[in-house]
């Protein structure tokens, strides 16, 4: 087969690799129908973390089961699934309590952005659709693999409940999935930060109340303002640098939670600061296996559609220009097609 490798900082190939084949009785071999690029792919892209040798890339992914292990009990070939950007067994302690990212025997994947992927733990791991899903839908559902996945965690997170105003920092396709699961949890308002007009089109399509242009101090403010000097009830953290961590915590009323899922770098909390202002902090990966169902199910039902945030789409051989396009900001999130 073949499949995206990244060589070094700036450097991502489509190159021949071996074929996945099932190792462990609990594996799957499914074949891709749909990739994408994440937003944490570009930290080792852009050389911010370390690439020391050649390595496969890719964790969002759904496709058409082709192989099921011995112990595989409810997936079978032919069905059409999605599963997270983690593995898990989901009946492990972590994964019983709602924390299958913490799963204590799963981990990630040999590169999905690849024309056939193994999945490991494919029973805890991979929910399947009702049936083949129409090709309009494709979108969405593999935007269950992490981002829609990632924003309703970063709600849950902040404890987005209806009537809540909610800021969200960030528009990247985590920061617009969160405006759409805080508009879908109940929220009356919701604030997003962004500067650039077609996502600041697409969170107004996606129930974003209002638009917030500033960043930093002017950004606080103008949340401040538009709040009575109160801050916003919960804040959605969907970036993962320092100046957006600030920006969260101190746009946050006390006694309100921010929910970050932004991976972070670069990042010093401001422990005293935060004691002080009764504000908390939660997040961390999400476990897409806990939403799945539930996610899957509103996108079946054509409840939602976060698959629009994907504004550009190649074929797989192309996932260079994919990463080109993520990284210059000239596309929100790019879907890729074997």
């Amino acid at each position: 087969m073949r499949g995206a490798i990244l060589h070094a900082p700036g450097d991502v190939r489509f190159e021949e690799r071996p074929d996945p084949v099932i190792i462990e009785p609990t594996d799957t071999i499914i074949r891709t129908v749909a990739a994408s690029v994440c937003g944490s792919d570009l930290w080792p892209y852009r050389g911010i973390n370390e690439v020391p040798k050649p390595r496969p890339i890719g964790h969002e992914y759904c496709g058409i089961v082709e192989e099921v292990g011995t112990d595989v009990t409810s997936i079978t070939p032919g069905q059409f699934v999605v599963g997270g950007f983690l593995t898990s067994d989901n009946t492990c302690p972590h994964c019983r309590a709602g924390f299958q990212s913490a799963c204590q025997n799963g981990g990630g994947y040999d590169g999905c952005q690849s024309e056939f992927i193994r999945v490991p733990l494919a029973d805890g791991t991979l929910v399947a659709t009702p049936e083949a899903p129409p090709e309009d839908l494709i979108p969405s559902l593999l935007s269950l693999s992490d981002v829609m996945a990632t924003g309703w965690f970063a709600a849950v997170s902040a404890g987005v409940k209806p009537g809540m105003t909610v800021a969200v920092v960030g528009d990247g396709a985590v920061g617009l999935c969160g405006v759409l699961a805080a508009a879908e949890l109940g929220a009356d308002r919701v604030i997003v930060m962004s500067r650039h007009p077609d996502r600041q089109k697409l969170a107004l399509e996606f129930g974003a109340t209002e638009v917030v242009a500033e960043r930093g101090d002017d950004g606080i403010g103008r949340i401040k303002d538009l709040t009575d000097g109160v801050g916003a009830d919960a804040v959605l953290e969907c970036v993962g640098t320092g100046e957006a961590i600030l920006q969260a915590l101190r746009s946050t009323r006390p006694g309100g939670l921010v929910g970050y899922v932004g991976v972070p770098h670069g990042v010093e909390l401001p422990v005293h600061e935060m004691f002080f202002s009764n504000v908390g902090l939660r997040g961390g990966p999400a476990p897409v296996r806990r939403f799945l169902p539930d996610l899957m199910d509103r996108v079946w039902n054509r409840r939602i559609e976060p698959g629009r945030v994907f504004d550009l789409e190649l074929p797989l051989d192309q996932v260079a220009d994919a990463y080109r396009a993520m990284d210059q900001r000239t596309a929100i999130k790019v879907l890729l097609r074997p």
